[in-house]
């Protein structure tokens, strides 16, 4: 990867987003109304790594503002093991930034065979997984470079929320989706003062670490501890807060560094 290139994606977040929100609003709110007239059960979501991560944010979002229950998918359930559980009543999402996965998209082919509705959100609107699915919303993203996911990740996370505020019959904070491309361009602005060097350089020397968060921060915590491995090579382990008090607590000693997600 040439140097640079990670850094460049992650300033590009903004803009990706501002694209993604331009482009795929009306296509949203059409998938909306598609899925208000089928009004589905509950949401089923297959993913892998960091679109996983995606998937926990979703469990959140979709819970608390849609009271809609989210379960994720294992997807060796429908390959390896050729035993797929009924999906009666589902909303059914495969959620990948190649949309090549093939287990991915053995579940949203047989979601597909099982009458359920059916939706890819990807970076590439003619990949396998996005010509298995009903419905596709693109994340426009641009070719992603990096091994790690960054521009993708959030334009996951942000096609999440368009959906679930389109489900949402209130619209209550639309204006705020609006201006959530902003708000990411400040927060990038702002790491100027040096605080997330400091940061690099007291995890630096660190060969494992634990990465805590609950509620809708618990998918950055998954997120953080996957790029502490694939970037920095730490072994790091995400945690809910309540879970953590409940035997990893034990792990505590005065060399662990802890990233708690606030």
């Amino acid at each position: 990867m040439p140097d640079g290139t990670l850094l460049s994606e992650i300033r590009e977040q903004p803009s990706v987003l501002r694209r993604l929100l331009a482009i795929e609003s009306a296509r949203i709110e059409k998938i909306a109304g598609h899925l208000h007239a089928r009004r589905p059960a509950y949401i089923f979501i297959a993913a892998r790594r960091t679109s996983d991560n995606a998937a926990r944010y979703a469990q959140y979002l979709f819970g608390a503002r849609n009271r809609l229950a989210v379960a994720l998918a294992a997807p060796s359930l429908f390959t390896l093991y050729s035993a797929p559980p009924r999906l009666e009543g589902a909303l059914v999402i495969g959620i990948s930034q190649s949309g090549a996965s093939p287990d991915l998209v053995a579940v949203v082919e047989q979601a597909r065979q099982q009458g359920c509705a059916t939706l890819a959100i990807t970076n590439d609107a003619a990949s396998p997984l996005a010509r298995a699915a009903a419905h596709v919303v693109c994340l426009h993203a641009e070719l992603e470079r990096s091994v790690a996911a960054t521009k993708t990740y959030s334009a996951e996370l942000f096609a999440l929320a368009m959906l679930s505020l389109a489900l949402d019959e209130s619209r209550a904070d639309s204006a705020l989706l609006a201006r959530v491309p902003d708000l990411v361009a400040q927060a990038l602005q702002r790491q100027t003062d040096g605080a997330i060097t400091k940061a690099a350089e007291y995890l630096a020397p660190a060969e494992r670490c634990v990465v805590i968060g609950r509620g809708f921060n618990y998918a950055t915590a998954f997120e953080i501890a996957l790029k502490l491995k694939e970037l920095a090579y730490i072994a790091a382990e995400p945690y809910s807060s309540a879970d953590f008090m409940h035997g990893p607590i034990a792990l505590v000693d005065e060399a662990l560094p802890v990233v708690v997600v606030n």
